[in-house]
Order: C-alpha cells, then structure tokens, then sequence
C-alpha cells in the first residue's frame, strides 16, 4: 500500500500544466498570423501581382512602337573605272574610301478592334485573379479559426477530465480509509484505484491532442511547429444569423460565384475578340531620316538626304482556312459550358447554405437540451459523491454518475464547437468571413 501511495503522489505531481507562463494568442492575433504567414496566401498574391502585370502588357497593344536606329559604314578598296566618254583611259583609284551615316527614326502605330476586347478580356482576368486570392485568404481564415477553435475544445475537454480525475482521486482517498478503517472491501479500494488509472490514462491521451491540435494550428500560421501558446478557454457564438441575410450576402459577396460570373464574361469577350479578327485592320507609319554618303570613287562623291515619310495601311483578312470559324465555334461552346458551371455553383451553394444552416440550427437547439442535461448531471454527480462519502452509496453507483457527468460535459462542449463550426462555415459561404480588402 505504500508502493502505491507513492506511485499515486509521483504520477500526479510530475503531470505536466498546460497554458502556465505561455503567452495568450486570441483568435484576431491569429487570423493576422495566419495571412502575413501562410504561404498559400502569399503565393495567390504574388499570382494577383503577375495577373496584373500581363494585364499592363497588354496595354502594349494598343500603342505605338518607335525605333531609333543609326548606321555607319566604311569601306576602302581600290577602284577602277571606265567610263563612256574615255574607255581608254579608264579611272584608277588606289584605296578609294566611302563612309555612308545613316539616321532614321520610325514610329509605327497599328490598331485592331480585337486589340481592345482582348485588353477589356485581361482586365476581367484580373478581378478573376483578385477573387481567387480572396478564396483562398477566406478558407485560410476559416481553417485558421476552425483549427482555433478546436484547440479550444480540446483543452476544455483537458479540463473536463482534469476535474474527472480529481473525483477519482477524491473517491481513492475515501476507498483507501474506509478498507484501512474495514468499512469496505480491498475490492471497493481496487476498483477506485482502477478507475483513477483509467481517468489519468484518458487525460494523458488528452494532452496528446492538444499537443496535436497545437501543431495544426502552428502549421496553419506558419509557426514553429514547437511554438508554444495558451488559447482562450471560451467558444462565443453568433446569437443572430439570419437565412435570408446569409442567402442574400451569398449572391454578392461569395467569392467563387463572382468568380464563375466573371469568367463567363471572359467567355464573352473571347467570342467577341474572335469576331474582332474579320475587321480591318490600320497601320501607321512615319519615319524621318538623315542619310549622309561620301565617296572617293563613283558618279557621286557626296549626297546627303533629309526628310520625312508618311504611310498608311488598311488589311483585311479574306481567307484564313476556316480557322477562324472553328474559334469562334469553340468560343459559343465555352460560353454554354461557363454559363452551365454557373449554374451548378450556384445549385451547389444554395445547398450548402441550407444544409449548414440546419445543421446550425439543430445544433443550437441540441445545446439547450445539453446545457440542462449537464446542470442535471453535475446535481446527481455530488449528491452521489456525498452520499459515498457517508458510505450509503457504493461505488457503481457513484461511478455510474462521475461518468454520467463526464459524459454531459464533453457533449455540452462539442455542441458548442460545432455551433461555431457550422457558423464559420455559414460565414465562408455568405463571403462574409474576415479578409483584407487591399488585396
């Protein structure tokens, strides 16, 4: 007996304490991590950053290009030369030299319609972009807080088995004085020393999921995986969620349904761009040079040139096997095929709003029934534990109610975390859950 004493002080003095000395991180602190840290969030904003860019080239399309060129020659040779008049004498010229210089400067302006849709076209690519980014800082957030919120009700479950074992511990205090006083059994005395075991075993499996749930959360927020912090030990719900309110917010706000409305308008624009491509098409072109030549040989020993030249140009396609036709075949088809992703989108939210939203509410009225059946649980589990101590009650029966009272308290708990489940859920799909609007 006291080998087990022993053991007993050993095993509860050595158990580690969670949040002591550990600094508090709230939810808002954590969603900030969360979005300066995540690499997923990083990485879809660098991909706003490049759409963004290639929606800048393509301004390109709509201006002038100018080149600046100049061009020097030397040449030295020696020349002979016959001419008409005196063939018989020809013209001989030892190392005649000739340097030519030339100075253009050409500007060159083409404009075609299917230039301007396809500028109208990378612009709705980069609200698409934009959207995208915001869907996956908004899932990032929703993970953030449903992995919050779970270390939360893990460490309250900590909680619940802690004061579970400290009954157990009371309940072995009281087994081992009344076997040592002969007012009940070894047995009796055996059975509590068991089920202290059982409880201590269970909370040491406890803070494994903690532990667990910490390292979710960390790699959530980019963090030391050993980084240690306390959470706060409350879930607050929302009390006012409304299905119309949700619905309507759902339709302006949901990040993934104005996404498939933007790239049906991409669609759009590219049948629109491929019509573009049958109008003609203008160019103009201007250039000023300055051209200099001297020569040692030749009819014309220096000539020099300066001025300027206008052009334009009209071009039209009239044939470019059928290729164009099947584009712009392929375009109505796509259009069909986003209006159709539209729609199923759509069918799709719908569902998930309606299935979420019921679950919420059934989960609501599930804790109300939970919360009474817990104060219900508590009252029975100390009456039991009093009348144990004045030895009426034996230890099924107080047993029976420490586990009735665990077990009240873990779904009361659970019904809370998914309550707020079901709403970080509800808030995600209604594209009201928390994002930076500079992204």
């Amino acid at each position: 007996m006291k080998k087990f004493l022993l053991l007993h002080v050993l095993i509860v003095f050595s158990f580690p304490l969670f949040a002591q000395e550990e600094e508090i991180l709230t939810f808002q602190k954590a969603v900030e991590i969360g979005l300066e840290n995540n690499l997923d969030v990083k990485i879809a904003t660098n991909q706003v950053l490049l759409t963004e860019n290639d929606r800048k080239l393509g301004t390109s399309l709509l201006m002038p290009t100018i080149d600046l060129n100049n061009t020097r020659g030397y040449r030295r040779e020696d020349t002979e030369q016959a001419f008409v008049s005196d063939p018989e004498n020809p013209r001989i010229i030892p190392g005649a030299q000739t340097r030519t210089n030339n100075y253009s400067l050409v500007a060159i302006y083409g404009f075609s319609a299917d230039a301007v849709v396809a500028l109208q076209r990378l612009g709705k690519l980069t609200e698409v972009s934009e959207l995208e980014a915001k869907v996956v800082i908004e899932n990032t957030v929703a993970a953030i807080a449903t992995a919050y919120y779970r270390l939360v009700l893990e460490q309250q479950r900590y909680d619940v088995l802690n004061n579970t074992l400290e009954l157990s511990d009371e309940r072995l205090e009281i087994a081992k004085a009344q076997y040592e006083f002969g007012r009940a059994s070894k047995r009796d005395f055996l059975a509590a020393q068991v089920d202290y075991n059982a409880d201590l075993t269970a909370l040491v499996t406890q803070e494994q999921v903690i532990q667990n749930s910490r390292v979710n959360l960390n790699e959530l927020l980019a963090l030391g995986l050993d980084d240690n912090f306390a959470v706060r030990d409350t879930i607050i719900i929302e009390e006012n969620l409304s299905m119309e309110e949700l619905r309507e917010n759902a339709y302006s706000q949901n990040k993934m349904f104005l996404v498939t409305q933007r790239m049906e308008n991409v669609a759009y624009l590219q049948l629109k761009e491929l019509r573009a491509q049958r109008l003609p098409t203008i160019t103009l072109n201007g250039s000023y040079n300055d051209n200099t030549l001297n020569s040692d040989a030749g009819f014309l020993l220096s000539n020099q040139q300066q001025g300027i030249n206008l052009g334009a140009t009209i071009s039209l396609n009239l044939f470019s096997g059928l290729s164009l036709n099947r584009q712009i075949q392929g375009a109505k088809i796509q259009i069909n095929n986003q209006r159709h992703l539209m729609e199923q989108y759509e069918n799709q939210m719908q569902a998930d709003l309606q299935r979420t939203y019921n679950t919420y509410q059934n989960s609501k009225r599930l804790l109300e029934i939970e919360r009474k059946n817990y104060e219900v649980a508590v009252e029975n589990a100390d009456i039991a534990l009093d009348r144990f101590r004045l030895g009426i009650a034996n230890y099924l029966e107080f047993r029976d109610a420490q586990v009735n009272r665990l077990q009240a308290e873990s779904r009361l708990i659970e019904s809370l975390y998914t309550i707020k489940e079901n709403e970080i859920e509800l808030m995600r799909i209604s594209g009201k859950i928390y994002f930076p609007q500079d992204i």
